[in-house]
């Protein structure tokens, strides 16, 4: 039989999903710290009693990952190894009454907004005057900066608005502040997230106000780089690539998920756009900003896509030659648009698809590569790891782009600095380099 711990209350929030999810975590911890309490962030010796699981509920993968978690400390909380197991996020909004019913070893369930009741049960009030405090959870030079929560696309394939509402900017004097008291915690980079970037500031400006949210954020002391995920291709203000190019604090940098290039399948996907103005509106960010790195991401295999299709969206890739690309396999997901049409495509040719685009992507990114040997780059250190001290230039976010490796038994660079690094080797997805 189970018996309670008699362990002093600790709060271990484990995150699961992307970095908008890690930004709500963030914001939990930040109010939790604010009420005395004990918290710590997956914690992996899992100290904490009780566990806070923020899950994600986007694709089949990602809510597999998200169940297993719940079952796993379910499972501790019946062996008695901790006392409460609470879950938020994405998937509890989403599947709230399934879950509810089938997992009934966790003590409460709450959605996405759900973060005052949260903290109720959490035994911590809710502090309305804590713009901008947080419990920051990445390495100490860099954050992230959620400028605005849910989204108002139709997007056929996709289940965030059902999870995370509409669109709400944040308004940009609350940002400011926010980015300056990260500013004065050491933070030099800023990573601009929401589900929509270019949506910002429509619902409470009436206008799309990204730029002057840019304006602003560049006048702050000690952010020296800004950089912008999340674009969506359809009404993307072009004033936004003026300030890209003109100010040297904003990253030739843009993460834009395209999707598909197929005309029909961008109707289908609900996408606002076609073929045709997808392509002239890459051109238009390598004519202003031709340093530019763009990252962008690919759905293989939506319900119909044909071979023909899907040759066109080969020879985009080619002829595109994005400096940073994802793609994954289309998930059928149940009251979206897209789940009254047949999943037809199957997952072993959609898993074959995924790797021509990614072949063709890695030659491209080899290429890219090859051209920055001999160059010098202003480069952050992230950390070190085995034998290498690893960067990154200011056309990688953390993550998900190329690497820059600096021998650590030849030289020594400083973590969260800045430092000029001559490239002497590259490979499809990291350079290698000295400092200069």
């Amino acid at each position: 039989m189970r018996t309670k711990t008699i362990k002093k209350n600790k709060i271990n929030v484990i995150t699961l999903g992307c970095s908008k999810n890690l930004y709500d975590s963030e914001v939990l911890m930040g109010q939790l710290k604010a009420n005395n309490k004990e918290v710590v962030h997956e914690d992996e010796n899992d100290e904490g009693n009780i566990v806070v699981i923020n899950t994600c509920g986007f694709i089949g993968k990602a809510k597999e990952e998200s169940i297993n978690t719940i079952l796993h400390y379910a499972q501790k909380k019946e062996e008695g190894l901790i006392d409460k197991v609470y879950v938020t996020g994405c998937l509890s909004e989403r599947y709230k009454p399934d879950l509810e019913k089938e997992i009934t070893n966790v003590d409460q369930y709450f959605g996405t907004s759900d973060l005052p009741n949260l903290l109720k049960v959490l035994e911590a009030d809710y502090k309305h005057e804590l713009i901008g405090e947080r419990l920051t959870t990445t390495p100490k030079h860099y954050a992230y900066l959620k400028i605005a929560e849910g989204c108002d696309r139709p997007c056929s394939f996709c289940a965030i608005p059902l999870m995370r509402g509409k669109h709400k900017s944040t308004p940009i004097e609350n940002l400011v502040i926010e980015a300056k008291k990260l500013a004065e915690k050491g933070i030099k980079e800023l990573i601009l997230i929401a589900q929509d970037l270019t949506y910002y500031g429509l619902d409470i400006y009436k206008k799309r106000a990204l730029a002057d949210l840019l304006k602003e954020l560049v006048k702050i002391e000690g952010i020296e780089w800004i950089r912008l995920h999340y674009a969506f291709p359809t009404g993307f203000p072009l004033d936004v690539l003026e300030i890209i190019k003109n100010e040297p604090k904003v990253c030739n940098y843009l993460d834009i998920p395209l999707q598909h290039i197929n005309t029909d399948l961008l109707k289908s996907m609900r996408r606002g756009t076609t073929a045709e103005k997808t392509t002239k509106l890459i051109h238009k960010f390598r004519e202003i900003v031709p340093e530019m790195a763009i990252r962008t991401t690919f759905i293989i295999g939506y319900p119909g896509e044909t071979e023909e299709q899907f040759e066109q969206l080969k020879d985009f890739v080619t002829e595109m030659r994005f400096e940073r690309l994802g793609c994954f396999s289309y998930s059928h997901e149940e009251d979206t648009h897209a789940y009254n049409l047949e999943d037809n495509i199957p997952e072993e040719i959609k898993q074959k698809r995924v790797a021509d685009i990614m072949e063709i992507q890695g030659q491209i990114s080899f290429e890219l590569n090859q051209e920055k040997i001999g160059k010098v780059f202003k480069c952050i250190f992230d950390r070190k790891e085995g034998a290498d001290f690893i960067g990154r230039t200011e056309f990688d976010s953390p993550d998900v782009d190329n690497e820059v490796m600096v021998d650590a038994t030849k030289h020594y660079v400083p973590i969260g600095k800045f430092v000029n690094i001559k490239i002497t080797d590259a490979t499809d997805f990291d350079l290698y380099g000295e400092p200069v």
